[in-house]
């Protein structure tokens, strides 16, 4: 039997954290927005919120893992061996993905029409390079993706907390990494650093009728998708030979 409770905690959690994460980004970049021009620092603070939220929201539902990111869930599977979590989180990571962004293009619907720029608008939905060259743009996904899982279990680790963290504190602890992720290594390919948090949207921004859209980019989406999980899987070898966790 499937226990259908952590899995709801996913889709919603990642639902949350699109809403706000790519909120964020259409704030500052769409056109009449009151937001408009607000700059990197807002949204690494945006995201690094978003995640706080997402996380909070999922553990508030019952979700005891709140990864809302398919590399994490990976990593997990990789430690702990619950392999059926890769056919129940991970397409409630993408769904929630997408309905978020579907939520943020309804709730922003006036400023499309009003932006010209085909790139700022795909920018509100899913990522891509600043400069163009798709092996570094790996690499890019990998680091940020490794950072944040080898840093995200070491937070837990017993040997900082050896009685747990203490409740609520994980998920600020969460968010405060992924905006020093942001900030530091995000300004490579805007740090997707989550292949839910990239393919869901982009599939939104595909299907949806947004005013003046251009391509999806989809001859770079395997790299927000394959970046993170070679990133996870590296950490993985890392948190084992040095007994992190």
């Amino acid at each position: 039997m499937i226990d259908w409770t952590p899995v709801i905690g996913e889709f919603v959690g990642t639902f949350v954290l699109i809403l706000l994460g790519n909120g964020v980004v259409a704030g500052a970049l769409l056109n009449r927005s009151k937001g408009q021009n607000a700059g990197w620092t807002a949204i690494t603070v945006g995201w690094a919120i978003a995640v706080f939220a997402g996380v909070a929201v999922s553990a508030a539902l019952g979700d005891p893992d709140g990864h809302l990111n398919p590399a994490f869930t990976l990593a997990s599977v990789l430690m702990t061996g619950h392999a059926e979590r890769l056919l129940t989180y991970i397409p409630a990571q993408v769904l929630g993905a997408f309905c978020g962004a579907a939520v943020v293009w309804l709730h922003y619907k006036p400023h499309w029409e009003l932006t010209e720029d085909e790139g700022a608008k795909f920018a509100c939905f899913a990522t891509a390079p600043a400069v163009l060259a798709p092996a570094w743009n790996l690499v890019s996904e990998i680091v940020g993706t490794f950072v944040l899982v080898l840093v995200a279990v070491a937070l837990s680790s017993k040997r900082i907390a050896p009685a747990g963290v203490a409740p609520g504190l994980g998920p600020v602890l969460v968010g405060a990494l992924v905006w020093g992720v942001g900030l530091s290594l995000g300004g490579t390919t805007g740090y997707a650093i989550n292949p839910a948090r990239d393919l869901g949207p982009r599939l939104a921004h595909s299907l949806l009728p947004i005013a003046g859209k251009g391509g999806s980019g989809w001859r770079y989406a395997w790299i927000p998708i394959f970046g993170p999980v070679i990133g996870a899987v590296l950490a993985v070898g890392v948190i084992r030979g040095l007994n992190l966790n």
